[in-house]
């Protein structure tokens, strides 16, 4: 798995995820999640563009992801989610879970877009 990470605007930095993200290769990500929202951004985008395969344990990443920034009232943005995730995502019930509206969050921030399939990061 490749991580690529733009902090070129710290109120909502990118992560760019290419590869596998699976058992053996998520805790990279969940680390650079965990740092970047600690700083307590208002959004935190996860680019999906060169992703070639997701198992459960990358799947929970993202529920992780969401999961934090619900408590620091950050909007969490999937952008370029290839066919195969937004199936994972549709399937599992995660497209649901992202859409919610942040319970702890900040006033006027937007709720989460889970897939902004021709953005780019």
């Amino acid at each position: 798995m490749s991580i690529f990470v733009d902090r070129s605007d710290p109120a909502a930095p990118a992560i760019r995820v290419g590869g596998d993200l699976a058992f053996t290769t998520a805790a990279p990500l969940r680390t650079e999640i965990d740092l970047l929202l600690a700083d307590g951004p208002a959004m935190l985008v996860l680019n999906f563009a060169d992703l070639l395969f997701i198992d459960s344990t990358g799947l929970s990443v993202i529920v992780h992801a969401w999961r934090e920034a619900q408590h620091g009232g950050t909007a969490i943005e999937l952008r370029e989610c290839p066919r195969f995730l937004t199936s994972i995502l549709d399937m599992t019930g995660v497209t649901g879970l992202l859409a919610r509206p942040k319970h702890n969050g900040r006033p006027g921030l937007p709720a989460a877009r889970p897939l902004g399939g021709s953005a780019s990061a």
